[in-house]
């Protein structure tokens, strides 16, 4: 049984055909954020969500964000939106939230389909092509899809909505932390919990509700030494290079087996409970689905538990790349002048931006005096997020595993992702509220990718799950 509406049930698979139609009018928008040719575009999806809102009797405020520079341009941010349905004292407020921007995308990339027209797969599998299906158009317009419902039914929606959509978070989501802090006390007021829908199952057959979040410390080491380039043959054996201090520095980070070297770092990851453990062995995934995903059987462990605590819990180092290096086809005898090695490191709780900080470059300058060169090293954090984890007991996720229950037939995996949504932990400091991760999509939706798609089954079966979850959330006891 669930508390959600029959009525409601079945508009949404009714009018399966004209949510499509809408999801199609939306990918068509190429918002893309990271592109001044396209920020027009952004403020274009901006208006015409605002406008499909509206007509369905939701209080809508464009919030300006301000300017930024891009590009040696200066562009004006893409308005937030926010939204109201409903003031009820009695009934709890929830907080929606999700994006309207995307990522680039053009046939060249490898497209099957012109990314931004929506296409429904010929070969007949429901598959929806079309870049911000799955990344988050499709997800906005699943709550849209909703509130649809219940207008055109006289249906009384089950809580209040509040909504917060942007237009710039596959760019960092400028000027959204500044409207969250200035409107905790005034527009957030009274909300009781956020639902965000902006990841996706762990795999294709398990839905998932999903409680942490891993953060990021992004690092950079440059080592520099002589004044320019200079010729292996010439000098070659003569001076300190600084390709050469900088691969034995960075070797000293992690191992090939994944261990991170920077000392003191495993010692601040929270002890594992048998209560934690218990979920992730009961998460619907093998070793097999990572070797599948990667394309190859190259995990570390064997063991399920371990490969998913690996992902999910436990923090990461990974070496991304080496600036100034040569590359490229050719045997070019370089020995740079200046080099700069970026690695990362996942978060998880108790690891903070300004501790990790901290351990990384106090390590790092000391390994670099044990090298005895008279080369210069600077090390510092370029960019980061803060980790965030929920409480997956709270009445906000009892309400969204019934809802999951109700309408696929199974529980939902509870799961910790390794990469990061830096908006949930503003809106959990901000606010003090519960945030869940409800996801739409499946594991294999390629967001970020080409041939992005979203699969009708999960188009309309997550709106109604979207719709149940606020009924269930309605009916659930604090």
């Amino acid at each position: 049984m669930t508390a959600a509406n029959p009525q409601f049930l079945k508009f949404i698979d009714d009018n399966q055909d004209a949510f499509i139609k809408r999801l199609g009018e939306a990918v068509a928008i190429p918002s893309v954020s990271g592109d001044p040719a396209h920020r027009p575009d952004v403020h274009r999806m901006a208006e015409w969500l605002s406008e499909k809102l509206q007509s369905l009797g939701v209080k809508v405020e464009s919030r300006p964000l301000g300017k930024q520079m891009l590009e040696g341009q200066e562009l004006d941010l893409p308005p937030a939106l926010l939204g109201e349905l409903g003031n009820d004292p009695n009934k709890k407020t929830v907080l929606i939230y999700g994006h309207f921007d995307v990522q680039p995308a053009s046939m060249s990339d490898g497209w099957l389909y012109p990314p931004f027209e929506l296409t429904v797969d010929p070969k007949g599998t429901g598959k929806l092509f079309g870049r911000g299906s799955s990344d988050d158009k499709g997800p906005i317009l699943g709550w849209v899809n909703v509130i649809e419902a219940h207008v055109k039914l006289g249906l009384e929606m089950p809580v209040n909505l509040k909504m917060c959509f942007e237009g710039m978070e596959e760019s960092g989501s400028e000027g959204l932390d500044e409207l969250i802090s200035e409107e905790k006390d005034k527009f957030f007021k009274g909300v009781d919990c956020v639902c965000i829908s902006d990841n996706y199952w762990l795999n294709t057959s398990t839905p998932c509700l999903t409680y942490g979040l891993r953060g990021i410390a992004y690092f950079k080491i440059s080592v520099s030494g002589p004044a320019r380039d200079l010729h292996s043959g010439v000098f070659g054996a003569t001076v300190h290079e600084p390709m050469t201090d900088l691969v034995l520095l960075m070797s000293k980070l992690v191992t090939p087996e994944g261990q991170i070297l920077v000392p003191g770092l495993m010692d601040l990851v929270e002890p594992l409970t048998e209560e934690e453990r218990a979920r992730y062995e009961a998460i619907n995934a093998t070793v097999k689905d990572f070797d599948d995903a990667v394309g190859a059987a190259i995990t570390f462990s064997d063991d399920k538990v371990q490969t998913l605590m690996g992902r999910m819990r436990y923090p990461s180092l990974s070496l991304h790349g080496i600036e100034g290096a040569f590359y490229g086809a050719g045997c070019k005898t370089v020995i740079p002048a200046a080099v700069h090695g970026k690695f990362s490191i996942r978060l998880v709780p108790n690891l903070t931006l300004a501790g990790v900080t901290k351990l990384v470059c106090d390590y790092v300058n000391a390994e670099f005096a044990k090298i005895k060169t008279k080369s210069k090293m600077t090390v510092e954090m370029v960019h980061g997020g803060e980790p965030w984890v929920a409480d997956p007991n709270h009445y906000n996720y009892r309400a969204a595993h019934k809802a999951t229950e109700y309408v696929y037939g199974k529980a939902p995996d509870y799961t910790r992702e390794g990469g990061s949504i830096p908006v949930t932990l503003s809106f959990a400091d901000a606010l003090g509220v519960n945030v869940l991760l409800l996801p739409m999509g499946r594991g294999d939706d390629g967001a970020h990718s080409t041939n992005e798609k979203l699969d009708t089954d999960n188009f309309i079966r997550g709106s109604k799950l979207l719709g149940t979850y606020l009924y269930e959330l309605a009916a659930s006891k604090e």
